[in-house]
């Protein structure tokens, strides 16, 4: 099983990693995008603000255009503890021990706008680009990825089972076919139900968590159900690849 996380723009500065260096990360079939991407980001952050422009950025978040212009020579961390935010936060893998932190480093990855695909220990330095970044004169991040990423995760797909816990920007980057897909609904007392924004992200990373230390090895969505089920959650199937949460309003 695979759980596919989605990243998040806030993310731990350091690390006692070498430099960044692609021909260390997983799935190496990405890296002439990720080469081009981190190039073009770092001549983008020589123009302070047109980085702002194309990442979405204040003056306030200047050192997040700082953090781009040293890609290259910053330290890096596992793709797992650099990521920091809601999800992470519940997802907490650092306190994971013995046979579930391994399974965690296993079965956890995460969709990246500026990687790709990460594995768990893939080293990686603090970076700012979202899914939705439009750099100056390319073709959107989606355009890019998608030709490359999705044989990726569709050779993926065809040995284990996914669990696409990405957000839709990030998705978009490369479609999973087959993939268990999870959605947070409240419930109102008169039975109504809405999408959850706020603690959506909580409750992903509350589910990462499970299916990331279980012993058990889910095969479908029914198993996958059945293992949140068991934590407590209340989960429905929603046909044959997707599950909802759901919560009281």
């Amino acid at each position: 099983m695979l759980v596919l996380l989605p990243p998040s723009e806030t993310k731990v500065s350091g690390g006692d990693g070498p430099p960044l260096r692609l021909d260390a990360l997983s799935h190496p079939e990405l890296d002439p995008v990720r080469k081009e991407l981190v190039n073009e980001l770092v001549d983008l952050a020589a123009d302070v603000a047109a980085s702002r422009g194309a990442l979405g950025l204040s003056p306030k978040q200047d050192a997040e255009v700082a953090r781009n212009a040293a890609i290259f020579d910053s330290p890096t961390m596992p793709a797992l503890h650099r990521y920091t935010g809601v999800l992470y936060d519940a997802l907490d893998v650092r306190s994971l021990r013995g046979a579930a932190a391994e399974r965690a480093r296993a079965r956890l990855a995460v969709g990246s706008a500026l990687f790709g695909l990460l594995r768990a220990d893939d080293p990686v330095p603090a970076y700012r680009l979202s899914a939705g970044s439009a750099l100056p004169d390319r073709p959107t991040l989606a355009a890019r990825w998608k030709p490359v990423l999705e044989p990726v995760l569709a050779g993926i797909a065809a040995e284990e089972l996914v669990v696409d816990l990405r957000s839709g920007s990030y998705a978009a980057l490369g479609r999973v076919p087959g993939a268990i897909t999870v959605t947070v609904l409240a419930e109102r007392p008169d039975g109504s139900r809405s999408v959850v924004s706020h603690f959506n992200k909580a409750h992903k990373g509350r589910l990462a968590r499970l299916l990331a230390g279980t012993r058990a090895e889910p095969t479908d969505a029914a198993a996958v159900a059945t293992i949140a089920r068991r934590a407590g959650m209340q989960v429905e199937r929603v046909g044959t690849h997707a599950l909802e949460i759901i919560l009281a309003a």
